[in-house]
């Protein structure tokens, strides 16, 4: 009679332990589908629209640097909480006079830094550095895109073990340019592609593949690429944190504006 009683209470025991462990994991993955660290792609749907170019009326961005202009049509559709951070700040003239701080081995530079060492300032509004990541499969990390840099991350307790959280991005931005792609790199590119015509794009116009999905894209350069190249490849040091361009390259301005094809031919003699 005990040793029924005992098998009763293991099965019992053992009900509860199996119920509590679904529950949790049922939290778990509840947790996890609220996280921004990854997307559903679907490469039969999947519009390289970076590779169109502007349209007319589209916004853009005329960035003014003491190393000459680069201009970028913004993607308010796909990015809109990240391009709107962005166009409220440079219409507030926020971006007057910030830095470039960092430039990174000719593949991509960092800007719009109030302080010259990247960091953000004292009394720095946090919400405009809590803007949650937005992440599409139309946008990618290919040469001349403009990137919202990310801020910060919040992680519970159950993402942290098993990964997740919400990422943030903030004011400051980055702008690729391209590593070098070898032989092998390009066949190990085309190779892991579901979609032929992504790995063929940064093959054909550059990028830097690995920040595939990893930051919100809120714009792609159009003009001015010159200017992308030479802000990438300065003369840079070591400050912990950024490879800190030693000579101050400064954004004068951020004009927001639309694109006018007339307009871009008189910009561009």
């Amino acid at each position: 009679m005990k040793k029924k009683m005992s098998m009763g209470k293991f099965i019992i025991i053992v009900a509860l332990v199996m119920g509590v462990l679904t529950v949790a994991l049922l939290f778990i993955q509840g947790k996890q589908a609220k996280n921004n660290t990854y997307i559903t792609l679907d490469p039969d749907t999947m519009k390289l629209i970076q590779l169109d170019g502007p349209q007319e009326g589209d916004p853009i961005a005329i960035v003014d640097t003491t190393l000459g202009e680069f201009r970028f049509v913004l993607y308010p559709e796909q990015s809109p909480n990240a391009v709107k951070n962005f166009v409220e700040l440079a219409e507030s003239g926020y971006y007057t006079n910030t830095y470039v701080f960092n430039s990174d081995s000719g593949a991509y530079s960092a800007a719009g830094s109030k302080l010259k060492n990247g960091e953000m300032p004292e009394g720095y509004d946090v919400s405009r550095e809590l803007v949650e990541r937005e992440l599409h499969q139309d946008l990618w990390p290919f040469r001349g895109a403009v990137c919202s840099m990310t801020t910060t991350v919040d992680r519970s307790f159950w993402e942290r073990i098993f990964g997740g959280g919400t990422y943030y991005n903030g004011s400051r931005f980055a702008i690729v340019n391209s590593i070098e792609f070898t032989e092998d790199m390009k066949k190990e590119l085309m190779d892991s592609s579901e979609n032929k015509d992504l790995g063929q794009a940064f093959i054909d116009k550059g990028g830097i593949p690995n920040f595939s999905q990893q930051l919100t894209v809120i714009g792609q350069t159009y003009q001015g690429l010159d200017v992308v190249d030479a802000l990438a490849n300065l003369e840079s040091e070591n400050n912990g944190t950024y490879q800190l361009p030693k000579e101050d390259i400064m954004i004068n301005s951020v004009t927001i504006s639309t694109y006018s094809a007339a307009e871009n031919d008189k910009s561009a003699e």
